[in-house]
């Protein structure tokens, strides 16, 4: 998904290619030809929880809508314990609607003079408790933890805290602990550590703002925790690295235990090197020994036991180099893009501008 309109979906896969039918779509509902979509209602923040059988999504209006799966229900598992069995899954996973709620309103930050939109920018399901779901939405600087659950007639879906004040710049990433009480949340300059039950209080683990604002050379730009370790952590930054830190180092991690960053090839370096190095997303796959990262211009693997470069590089806008002086004039260079692995850590997905689905090739073998 691309931060702007009429981004699409790559994709890659390992081994035989399965075929897969791709839709795309920025609404949910069906639509009348030549009816107009509200800005309100394009989609800016998608979740799958960690069973597939949950989904949110959040919108530019501020509101979070929830999906539940219902093609596993009659064979009485998720999709993920349905395949462990080897059982036959369809193809065509088929969702229901669940509820719908007003997480983020218009707000006016008065001590800058600017106002804050309630786009949601970034969901993440929590650990569900007692047969309730779980989950944290934020827009550009306040996040809300989230409590659905079951009443006589419908769901309800109610605010349990508010994380707010904590930081000065737009925030970018959210990302959940496998301790399943403490996440994380960061911006351009720093990574706070929150509690999910105290909202007034979070302590900053990294802080990459230099005394002078004059020598800043790079910003914070993803930051995840690693799915099983609750100590480790990875972030990404404008110049093309991502550090993994150890929280048991100290307690303000402004050193790394590993770097992963790909050395500039000889006499390739131009004006726009470091633009299209810079890394807008990096998530972990499931087991947590791989990072996937996407810059500009590609998607790139990373084993973490491996720091001397990508395992894997699949070129997605490689047909775009060159125009890259048209892209810089009109600031299309600096569109930010997602990634994501699958569960089984067989394919990845990017967004792109043409609407299309690319194929590179396949991930190599775990």
């Amino acid at each position: 998904m691309s931060s702007g309109d009429g981004g699409e979906v790559a994709s890659a896969a390992a081994g035989p290619p399965t075929p897969l039918e791709w839709k795309f779509s920025q609404v949910f509902g069906e639509r009348t030809a030549g009816e107009e979509v509200q800005e309100v209602d394009i989609i800016s923040a998608i979740e799958f929880d960690k069973t597939g059988d949950h989904l949110a999504t959040g919108d530019r209006g501020g509101r979070v809508v929830l999906f539940e799966r219902t093609d596993t229900k009659e064979h009485g598992g998720s999709r993920r314990d349905l395949e462990r069995m080897d059982y036959p899954v369809s193809r065509h996973p088929e969702f229901r609607y669940k509820t719908e709620f007003q997480s983020h309103e218009p707000e006016f930050d008065y001590l800058k003079s600017l106002e804050i939109e309630e786009k949601i920018n970034k969901i993440r399901w929590c650990q569900m408790a007692n047969g309730a779901l779980f989950l944290l939405s934020t827009n550009d600087k306040t996040i809300k933890f989230w409590k659905v659950t079951s009443s006589e007639t419908s769901l309800v879906a109610r605010c349990r805290r508010v994380y707010a004040h904590a930081h000065d710049y737009h925030i970018n990433s959210i990302s959940n602990n496998s301790d399943g009480e403490t996440f994380i949340s960061a911006d351009d300059l720093r990574i706070n550590l929150w509690n999910l039950e105290i909202s007034n209080q979070s302590f900053n683990i990294v802080d990459v703002k230099p005394a002078n604002m004059e020598d800043l050379t790079e910003v914070i730009t993803s930051a995840e925790f690693h799915p099983t370790h609750c100590n480790m952590l990875a972030y990404s930054s404008s110049k093309g690295s991502i550090r993994l830190i150890d929280l048991r180092q100290s307690a303000l991690c402004d050193s790394h235990s590993k770097l992963f960053e790909e050395q500039e090839a000889p006499g390739s370096r131009s004006f726009f090197t470091e633009i299209i190095a810079s890394i807008s997303d990096v998530k972990f796959a499931r087991d947590g020994r791989y990072l996937l990262s996407r810059d500009y211009m590609t998607l790139k693997l990373w084993d973490i036991n491996m720091d001397s470069g990508p395992v894997a590089t699949f070129q997605v806008h490689e047909y775009l180099r060159p125009k890259l002086c048209d892209l810089y004039e009109n600031d299309s260079i600096f569109d930010k893009f997602e990634c994501c692995l699958s569960g089984d850590g067989l394919r990845v997905a990017t967004g792109s501008y043409r609407r299309q689905v690319q194929t590179p090739p396949g991930l190599p073998d775990p």
